[in-house]
């Protein structure tokens, strides 16, 4: 049950081109978006598309993959932690949830 704790998978399309920095240490870290889409029809019958965007972030060697191999609009699997912080920006506080990927699955050619 352990494994299952804190575990995020999700199928979707890259939204973005995949900003990539390279750290002081040379580890590369990443960040992208993935939509998700739900269709469904709602009590009136009708038919409802909802889209979902994620914010991912990957570090070193899944970082690497993603600097060469993906794209925007290119369909990925993740499978990672979820994740939350807060910064400070002209002193509002702000926060972010986004997803840190232990591994990515390429699907689209």
């Amino acid at each position: 049950m352990n494994a299952m704790k804190n575990r995020v998978q999700l199928i979707g399309n890259v939204g973005n081109e995949p900003e990539i920095k390279t750290l002081d240490n040379g580890r590369k870290l990443a960040h992208i978006t993935i939509a998700t889409n739900e269709r469904y029809t709602n009590d009136k019958g009708e038919k409802v598309e909802q889209t979902e965007w994620h914010r991912v972030t990957a570090w070193g060697k899944t970082a690497e993959i993603i600097e060469k191999y993906v794209v925007k609009g290119k369909e990925v699997a993740i499978d990672g932690k979820l994740t939350h912080r807060s910064y400070d920006k002209n002193g509002e506080k702000r926060f972010i949830t986004e997803v840190v990927v232990n591994e990515i699955l390429l699907l689209s050619k």
